[in-house]
């Protein structure tokens, strides 16, 4: 089939928007091929329309779960064979999926970064003997040059050389990216060819505007009040924040919600769903919220805190207006933020001797002698180590950070684990030995009807689905778990977001560890860069804001866009200009006689007052008149 046959059978579209007709026919080709497309460019069309047409499985590779599974539902709506493969799902879920995709049961099999790399989906990709593409979303994060590198990019190069075929083309695609990370992107993917298709970073229907101010809750308030059509993000820096700015809203009388990390799962997805169906107005998030968010009513997105960079910026911004219509983007600071933003340079990279002994102190912890733990992860109780070592929290996960980038440690700041339990009665004395009330026992049937094997393993459960089955309250179900497990009828562990440390090697002696320059001395210099285009871009008021954002983007732009903060005041500047030269000559005129004239009768011009009032000032400055005795006259 053709490209235009599929698109229009599956969506319904008589055309392709943009590049994406030129990254199809690319990909189609069998190239290597780099998509640089912003917010709202229709990424997922330049994949899921070459992976039906090409035979095989087409891989997918993207860390945002919500958007595997936004995805995955809308393929299946259209009669597409796809599932998932991400962090969270049951061993059991996993295999079974894995092997369909080795039968040939999808087209698009879509997994997070962080499964790439384990024993199981190494196994099952070896016999995986026809893959027809390999997609990589968000590809900046495999550079370490981009503001948001994940080390477990990394692993995506590897995937072909266990392939039986050489031939199979990798798509990369990601909405920010500097000219030196779109290099980064290719060399690290091992195109075979630099081979990249761009659009215009341009959003002609997004305002930027940046607001100096002091009373940072009360100028967001006013600008929410003043756009008060479509949904809003406000983004924070802190987990706190979201939950303070989102309070005042409501005591405000707008409606709010808040996002963060440390949510579960379930109830990110809860959030999410209240705000994508407009129960709530404003999400006030962290930015962990927004990437895959395809909600087209965003009118407005405020930024509560500075961004680290530029990058960071524009993607989140870029979420507004995603349906063309005119949308606001509004950057809050003052010159302290300025000051803790560069102080993030400090906190982000501290020395590397402060490195070293957080490695050090990180095996003491979990006693981890040299030559030991390849291989093996640990629950790693960070406040609880901190407390130990009297280490501050954001430099230790700043340190920690540094060593997984070296590959010293594999640090996860929140990995989640479900619920699990499993029955310790045997079925047959359940009931003989305990007797029940009758909430316990629709609990308990509801177990057994839901979730088959709970007598011989433990098995992971969700308290949210157990209320939904049983109507009852999801503290309830919490509750009555925790009654049975007391009573020594299940075990019961409850969900829990630990962060993790893993050693991929064998724990070394810490005076030989080093930290490249890939990892600190050049990345610490390009984040400093960064910080101060960020710095540059909120105090600059001569140089238009779309136009700076795309010339750091490497896009020249011939022209302003006429209607962010920096293009109206110079647009008001000149009007101002303009009406004081007329004012000034409409006075000249009136005294071309030469005569004196009442100072009075220049008050019945068909002057504004304060314009009269500057135009005299600049007539007697530059002595091209004289007013003396309540009279004027020209000089």
């Amino acid at each position: 089939m053709r490209p235009l046959d599929v698109l229009k059978e599956y969506w319904g579209y008589d055309s392709f928007r943009g590049i994406q007709g030129e990254v199809i026919g690319s990909v189609l080709d069998g190239r290597d091929t780099l998509g640089l497309m912003p917010t709202g460019g229709g990424k997922s069309i330049c994949f899921q329309v070459p992976a039906l047409i090409r035979e095989g499985l087409c891989l997918v590779v993207t860390p945002l779960i919500s958007l595997m599974k936004d995805q995955v539902q809308q393929l299946k709506n259209r009669g597409v064979k796809a599932e998932a493969v991400y962090s969270g799902m049951m061993r059991d879920d996993i295999i079974r999926v894995l092997d369909n995709a080795v039968l040939g049961g999808y087209k698009l099999l879509y997994i997070s970064p962080e499964r790439l790399s384990s024993d199981l989906f190494m196994a099952k990709l070896e016999r995986m003997r026809q893959v027809s593409m390999i997609v990589v979303d968000e590809a900046h994060c495999i550079s370490q040059w981009g503001y948001d590198f994940r080390p477990s990019y990394l692993q995506i190069a590897k995937i072909r050389q266990l392939l039986p075929s050489d031939d199979v083309p990798i798509l990369a695609l990601t909405a920010t990216a500097t000219p030196k990370v779109v290099n980064d992107i290719q060399e690290r993917l091992h195109f075979r060819e630099k081979n990249v298709f761009s659009m215009s970073f341009e959003r002609k229907n997004l305002i930027y505007v940046v607001r100096e101010t002091e009373d940072r809750v009360g100028e967001m308030l006013h600008i929410l009040q003043g756009v008060p059509n479509g949904s809003a993000i406000v983004y924070t820096r802190t987990r706190q924040q979201t939950v303070d700015v989102a309070r005042f809203l409501e005591e405000h009388g707008i409606t709010a919600s808040n996002y963060h990390a440390g949510l579960t799962n379930a109830e990110k997805d809860f959030r999410q769903i209240n705000w994508t169906k407009n129960r709530v107005r404003v999400m006030v998030a962290t930015n962990a919220f927004g990437m895959g968010i395809d909600k087209p009513d965003v009118r407005l997105v405020i930024h509560y805190n500075m961004p680290d960079s530029l990058e960071a910026y524009f993607q989140e911004a870029g979420r507004a207006g995603r349906d063309g219509k005119t949308s606001y983007a509004v950057l809050l600071y003052n010159h302290q933020d300025l000051q803790t933003l560069r102080r993030r340079v400090g906190e982000t990279y501290p020395d590397p001797d402060y490195v070293k002994q957080t490695y050090e102190n990180v095996a003491y912890f979990l006693q981890v002698g040299e030559g030991e733990a390849q291989g093996r992860t640990f629950y790693f109780p960070i406040e609880t180590f901190c407390r130990t070592f009297h280490q501050f929290p954001v430099q230790t996960e700043a340190a920690l950070q540094l060593l997984n980038n070296a590959g010293y440690l594999e640090y996860h700041e929140e990995q989640e684990f479900k619920s699990a339990l499993h029955f310790i009665l045997r079925k047959e004395e359940l009931y003989r030995i305990y007797e029940t009330d009758e909430q316990t026992d629709l609990l308990i049937q509801t177990i057994l009807r839901t979730y088959p094997g709970v007598f011989a393993n433990f098995v992971y459960i969700e308290e949210t689905l157990l209320a939904h089955l049983t109507g009852m309250p999801a503290d309830h179900v919490y509750q009555k778990l925790k009654d049975l497990h007391h009573s020594r009828i299940i075990d019961f562990i409850p969900h829990r977001q630990t962060p993790t440390v893993g050693y991929p090697v064998a724990r070394i002696d810490t005076q030989l560890l080093r930290l490249p320059p890939i990892v600190y001395a050049d990345r610490k210099a390009d984040f400093e860069q960064r910080i101060e285009e960020m710095a540059r871009y909120v105090t600059s008021t001569d140089t238009c804001r779309s136009r700076m954002l795309l010339q750091y983007f490497g896009e020249q732009s011939d022209h302003d866009c006429g209607q962010c903060d920096v293009c109206v005041e110079r647009k008001k500047h000149r009007d101002v200009h303009a009406e004081l030269q007329q004012a000034i000559q409409t006075i000249t005129d009136f005294l071309r006689d030469g005569q004196e004239h009442p100072l009075a009768d220049l008050k019945k011009l068909p002057l504004k007052s304060a314009v009269l009032d500057e135009a005299l000032r600049c007539m007697t400055a530059e002595e091209r008149m004289i007013i003396q005795d309540m009279n004027v006259k020209l000089k």
